[in-house]
């Protein structure tokens, strides 16, 4: 099993919107790392933690699980949805997406602020700067981490 984190701006879509649906594809990837990621190494079951970015407090919010793997993304071909590439080719494409699943929403968001106060963390790649990508790998170990502090009073 692999362990995740995956970003998104809560104004875009949040873990409330993955609450209300259940299941949703994490479509909209245009970076090759985070569609390299997503493509060839997420699997059924690997756990996620959700994280909201661009906010006033970013955050892990809760927990979500991949319950299709690696697909194309075919709002990449659509000129009106919010990230098309009309580049790609639905024949060869360039551009993949894995399905999620909500699992869990955290009473206590483990905020960015207090996940760089633990040396528990500190190799965490969210941490590194100029980390930019919308989906990552991390250790079994860094997930565990979070996971404690989100049940933490």
């Amino acid at each position: 099993m692999n362990y995740w984190l995956f970003k998104s701006e809560p104004s875009c879509f949040s873990i409330d919107d993955l609450e209300n649906v259940s299941i949703e594809p994490w479509d909209g990837v245009r970076n090759y790392q985070a569609r390299n990621y997503m493509r060839d190494l997420c699997k059924l079951k690997d756990k996620v933690l959700f994280y909201h970015s661009s906010c006033k407090i970013p955050a892990v919010v809760g927990l979500a699980e991949v319950v299709k793997e690696s697909y194309p993304d075919h709002t990449a071909f659509d000129p009106n949805s919010d990230h098309p590439d009309l580049t790609s080719d639905p024949e060869n494409p360039r551009w993949f997406m894995v399905d999620v699943q909500f699992k869990e929403k955290f009473n206590r968001p483990v905020s960015l602020t207090e996940m760089k106060n633990y040396e528990e963390l500190t190799d965490m790649p969210l941490l590194r700067k100029g980390n930019r990508l919308s989906v990552f790998p991390i250790t079994v170990a860094h997930f565990n981490f979070v996971l404690k502090l989100s049940h933490q009073s």
